[in-house]
C-alpha cells in the first residue's frame, strides 16, 4: 500500500501542478483540505476526475462518507483499493 500512496501523492502533485513539493513533502495522515496541503473544491473536481481516468474507479458524489475518502493520503488509498477490488 506504501507504493500506492506514494503514486497518489504524485497524482495530486502532477494533476494540481504543485511547485516545490515532493511525495516525501506530503504526510499520509495529513489533511488534504482544510490545512495540510490547503486544497480546495476545485481541487477536489480535479483530483476526483484524475482518480477516476487513472483508476477506472466510481466516485459516488451523494456518498456521505466522501469528505472521509478524501480526507488524507491514507483514505485515499483505502478508498482506491475498496473500489479496485470491487471490480475484480
Amino acid at each position: 500500500m506504501k507504493d500506492l500512496e506514494i503514486e497518489l501523492k504524485q497524482l495530486i502533485i502532477d494533476t494540481l501542478e504543485l511547485q516545490g513539493i515532493s511525495p516525501l513533502d506530503i504526510a499520509s495522515e495529513a489533511p488534504l483540505f482544510d490545512g495540510g496541503l490547503g486544497l480546495d473544491s476545485i481541487d477536489a473536481l480535479e483530483l476526483g476526475l484524475a482518480l477516476k481516468k487513472k483508476y477506472d474507479i466510481h466516485i459516488d458524489t451523494d456518498s456521505t462518507e466522501l469528505f472521509n475518502y478524501f480526507a488524507s493520503i491514507k483514505n485515499l488509498t483505502r478508498f482506491v483499493v475498496s473500489q479496485q477490488q470491487k471490480i475484480l
